[in-house]
């Protein structure tokens, strides 16, 4: 690359390593190092946020997110993470839909029952 090229993609380091040629050629090859790097891992972390939405939104409704894929697998439903967050922040109603689909089609997502609570005062002894 040339100096010119450099300095631009220099602009706004910091000290020496906007204005130094030789230190401003490392920090803009590590910089591009790092940005190709992080380009990977961006698709990585989105796709854990979209999990973890998706997991929290199922568990709303008494399924958590392993047998609600696979229920949505065994109905043939192809939506990917991405809309199937989307729909467990925004669309609450259809992702509901979606969870009733899912129970239906997997027998390992139906709610446990669990006895009632027994309230009131407890004895010491």
């Amino acid at each position: 690359m040339n100096k010119d090229k450099i300095f631009k993609l220099a602009k706004g380091f910091r000290g020496r390593a906007k204005n130094c040629i030789r230190i401003a050629r490392e920090r803009v090859e590590k910089a591009l190092q790092y940005s190709y790097r992080d380009r990977r891992t961006k698709k990585r972390d989105m796709r854990s946020l979209w999990i973890e939405r998706i997991n929290a939104g199922s568990r709303l409704h008494g399924v958590n997110y392993n047998n609600f894929i696979h229920g949505l697998m065994k109905e043939n439903i192809q939506l990917n993470r991405k809309v199937l967050s989307e729909l467990s922040m925004h669309e609450p109603y259809t992702f509901k839909a979606l969870v009733d689909i899912s129970q239906n089609a997997f027998p390992g997502n139906k709610k446990a029952v669990l006895p009632p609570r027994k309230e009131g005062i407890s004895v010491v002894l």
